[in-house]
């Protein structure tokens, strides 16, 4: 138990970092698209390859994860993660600035799979869910790297920034290393032989992933849409528009903190379904805003709903019966980032046709679909201790 402890913070700690470097990049945007004169399509192209570097590496790092342990792998990825900013200012030509993205890209997929992973030991250990609150980590990471950022590369520039990143991302992996916890082996032999041999032959798991595939696809969207959605079609300044994404992930990040609980009294299906009502609700009555004011409040609101739907989804692919918990994770994660990828562009090229309003109300009816499905992520229960009341 002790063991497992220490193992949450460190697993806690890995989930920080991995949100701190994709917060970082975010304000260095900017100033590759000017120092390399790009435009916003050759910018758009350049996330793609990122993304792809990540899907690629996902289905790679769970084979290693049923071989070795998330351990190993964990403590693999979160090094190279850390070491691989560095190559986002160190590079000189626009091929070079791909090569580091894509290998930026895959090594965070690489430790997106493992930490995921190692936290569904650490709940296994410890016998209670702590998935949401790592998720929480990962957002107040993203939330410090993208807004001490944005201030360092003022002061310093992008170069000096990114030192400084990879000095204190690659400090605090090393401090946490030590105490990660390694999953019991004996998985089941089925299990991890099949995920040596070959993809899961269960079905359930990949039904698992298209349940995380419609919770991220909706959260991505407010994170790339809800501020030209309030500026364009209803007519509010910048300061205001920005305010939907801000007040979303407030109360998202927020909300994870608290999920855990709420998830150890409740059980992860019951979670699952009130999470999916309130953002069902709260997606719906962005589409429907009659105002800005309102529409933020609705994506507030839907924050509340889809912060845990993904960290229990998680935990349900992580304990699937008869796999080991990476191949589980990986498949998962592979499916619900590959979306992620298309997502962007699918929707600017209907939202042109039909404005922001039908994107988001026909989020809501995905997000009704997760909510019918619940029942299928009753497997993260797996690791809560049977009580006699």
């Amino acid at each position: 138990m002790q063991g497992a402890a220490a193992g949450r913070w460190a697993v806690a700690a890995c989930f920080f970092v991995n949100g701190f470097l994709v917060g970082s990049w975010a304000p260095q945007i900017p100033l590759v698209a000017s120092r390399f004169g790009l435009s916003e399509t050759a910018i758009g192209l350049l996330i793609l390859v990122f993304g792809i570097g990540a899907v690629l590496a996902m289905p790679a790092c769970g084979y290693l994860i049923s071989r070795l342990g998330s351990r190993p792998v964990l403590r693999v990825a979160s090094i190279l993660c850390a070491l691989s900013f560095a190559g986002l200012a160190i590079a000189a030509e626009v091929w070079q600035l791909a090569i580091a993205l894509a290998l930026f890209g895959m090594v965070l997929g690489a430790m997106d799979v493992s930490m995921n992973a190692n936290a569904v030991a650490v709940e296994r250990g410890l016998q209670r869910a702590i998935m949401s609150s790592s998720h929480g980590f990962w957002s107040l990471g993203g939330f410090a790297g993208a807004g001490i950022g944005g201030l360092l590369i003022e002061q310093v520039g992008y170069a000096l920034h990114a030192g400084l990143v990879v000095g204190f991302c690659l400090a605090l992996v090393l401090l946490a290393l030590p105490f990660l916890i390694a999953e019991e082996r004996a998985i089941g032999g089925h299990g991890a032989e099949g995920a040596r041999r070959g993809l899961p032959r269960n079905p359930l798991v990949y039904l698992t992933g298209v349940i995380a595939l419609f919770c991220m696809l909706p959260e991505g969207a407010v994170l790339d849409w809800a501020a030209l959605y309030l500026k364009q079609e209803m007519g509010a300044g910048i300061a205001e528009a920005s305010l939907a994404y801000t007040a979303f992930s407030g109360t998202m990040a927020i909300m994870r903190f608290a999920g855990d609980g709420l998830r150890n009294r409740l059980g992860a299906v019951k979670t699952l379904r009130y999470s999916g009502m309130i953002a069902t609700l709260g997606m719906l009555g962005a589409g429907l805003a009659p105002t800005p004011l309102i529409a933020t409040f609705a994506f507030a609101f839907a924050g509340l709903g889809i912060a845990n739907m993904v960290p229990i989804i998680f935990s349900a692919a992580g304990n699937q019966p008869g796999l080991s918990p990476g191949a589980g994770m990986s498949v998962v994660t592979t499916i619900g980032y590959s979306g992620i990828l298309v997502a962007p562009s699918l929707v600017g090229f209907v939202a042109e046709r039909t404005g922001f309003s039908l994107i988001f109300i026909a989020f809501s009816g995905m997000l009704a679909v997760v909510l019918l499905m619940a029942r299928l992520v009753r497997s993260a229960d797996g690791i809560r201790v049977e009580t006699a009341g």
